[in-house]
């Protein structure tokens, strides 16, 4: 399914998996502090996404998938935060890390696309 491809989806599925970490977290590890800040940060990268598609610029557009990018590299931080604390094991980790490093470089190539778009005059 071409669906399947796009970052939409990707950023969707990622934020259902955090949802699903986040309840994991507070349920089996009574961990409440750590898991709300991955919880606010990898939801909110399908968030700014979802946003941008109702853009009133490509300026507009640009910034919603660079904070996307950068809510994506939040999230890697809680992640690697959760790990080197043991609330993570080594599986699941790679898997969220994995899943969360290609949404950052699709959405990376985006903004770099984009952003040259902008910066070039129109012929």
């Amino acid at each position: 399914m071409e669906a399947e491809k796009t970052v939409a989806y990707k950023s969707k599925q990622f934020a259902i998996r955090t949802i699903n970490l986040y309840k994991h977290l507070c349920e089996d590890n009574k961990e409440y502090v750590l898991s709300k800040q991955i919880l606010r940060s990898g939801t909110s990268i399908g968030a700014n996404i979802a946003e941008s598609e109702c853009a009133i610029s490509k300026k507009d557009f640009l910034s919603k998938i660079y904070v996307a990018f950068k809510e994506a590299n939040e999230t890697l931080y809680w992640l690697d935060l959760l790990y080197e604390t043991d609330y993570l094991t080594e599986s699941e980790y790679n898997s969220m890390k994995s899943d969360c490093d290609e949404i950052k470089r699709i959405l990376s190539s985006s903004t770099k696309t984009l952003a040259s778009q902008l910066l070039t005059p129109h012929s």
